[in-house]
């Protein structure tokens, strides 16, 4: 398998990314933590971290992939299957452990819900609709005429 994806890492770069795959298998590569920061690259070193393990023949539904924001997320996956489609040839990779960990979370929750008590059907509230329901509850519980109120939120 030639590495050529590797070579516009910096040395740091491709030693997070390599780090663990060795010749023999890729499927017992340890955990790896990247911490760096503000425009070191760790969207770029992440990318080509996953890739090449899935080059390295890992199954990539068993990679769990985690950020913060759904933007980021769409761009390390973008990433993910444009350094596998240039190396291996198809961008067919599907990474279904990808995402915000919002996201992964509420879908690990929906896959489990029956188990942990829940309806898989629930709802997660945003802030603005818990902020509404706060406010349904002061006023059922008489708290939002009174002198001195429930405070708000914001309070």
């Amino acid at each position: 398998m030639s590495s050529d994806y590797l070579t516009d890492l910096n040395k740091e770069q491709r030693r997070a990314v390599k780090h663990g795959i060795g010749s023999e298998s890729a499927t017992k590569a340890p955990p790896l933590l990247v911490i760096a920061g503000a425009g070191s690259g760790k969207t770029k070193t992440l990318a080509h971290r996953v890739a090449h393990l899935v080059v390295s023949g890992v199954d990539p539904h068993r990679i769990l992939l985690l950020t913060f924001t759904r933007r980021a997320a769409d761009e390390m996956i973008r990433r993910v299957k444009r350094i596998t489609a240039k190396v291996i040839g198809t961008q067919q990779v599907d990474l279904p452990w990808s995402g915000t960990f919002h996201a992964i979370g509420a879908r690990l929750l929906r896959e489990y819900a029956t188990q942990i008590g829940l309806k898989p059907s629930f709802t997660i509230l945003d802030r603005s609709d818990a902020a509404d329901l706060m406010d349904l509850v002061r006023h059922d519980l008489g708290q939002s005429t009174k002198a001195s109120r429930f405070p708000k939120k914001a309070t």
